[in-house]
């Protein structure tokens, strides 16, 4: 990944706050291509070693609930630029329809294999074609719908200084975000707990990771995620 010149961002980014994160970031350039570099090889090799996996859990998907096995939804990565993330679909069909971009507790959308499939993030994993192409980074901010963005400080937009990432240290703190909203199913109820609660301290967490970004943090982040699945 090379660092955009400051001056060439989006007008939301060139701001003072946003301006501290870029300077962590650019005395770590070399960092920042070594970090794109890995995520090419852990990504590739991911690739070949999850095929078969994939291939089961599309299998199931597909026998336990009518309609496609990826779900397509637009998010936002590095320098606010748009993109369709993929996700093994864990929802009944047009379960987004109804204006809840956000899940709950005892959500009944979500389908059987579908809660199966988020409790041990197995939905998230076609991400890693992403993570190949440079849409996405195993590490770093997860991305947030247009939606989400467009309720940033200035602060927020130094988040997307770098490619949306696949998990990250508020990912792992915020793994049970659903239980945290509750059993709440009003929209804009959900909406308003996410925005004024929960988003400010994802963003806390993310925005310290850009201080600490590092090989060893990202491997650290990396195995903490692991554990977490598993244990």
């Amino acid at each position: 990944m090379i660092l955009r010149a400051f001056e060439k961002l989006p007008e939301e980014f060139r701001n003072d706050e946003v301006k501290r994160y870029y300077d962590i970031l650019y005395k770590k350039r070399k960092s920042l291509v070594f970090k794109r570099i890995t995520d090419i090889i852990i990504s590739l090799f991911m690739i070949v070693l999850l095929l078969l996996p994939m291939l089961i859990i599309a299998i199931l998907i597909k026998c336990t609930s009518k309609g496609p096995v990826l779900y397509k939804q637009e998010r936002v990565t590095i320098y606010g630029k748009k993109f369709r993330i993929l996700k093994f679909r864990s929802m009944q069909v047009g379960s987004d329809s109804c204006g809840e971009l956000l899940t709950y507790k005892n959500d009944n959308r979500i389908t059987k294999i579908g809660r199966v499939l988020r409790k041990l993030r197995l939905d998230e994993l076609p991400q890693i074609f992403h993570v190949f192409t440079g849409k996405m980074s195993i590490v770093g901010t997860r991305p947030e719908v247009t939606k989400y963005v467009e309720c940033y400080t200035p602060v927020m937009y130094a988040t997307l200084l770098m490619p949306a990432g696949i998990t990250s240290l508020a990912s792992i703190k915020y793994k049970d975000e659903d239980r945290i909203i509750g059993e709440v199913d009003d929209p804009k109820k959900i909406d308003e707990i996410y925005t004024t609660e929960i988003l400010p301290q994802k963003m806390k967490y993310n925005l310290k990771y850009i201080e600490r970004f590092g090989f060893r943090r990202d491997m650290y982040l990396m195995m903490k995620t692991v554990k977490q699945v598993l244990f």
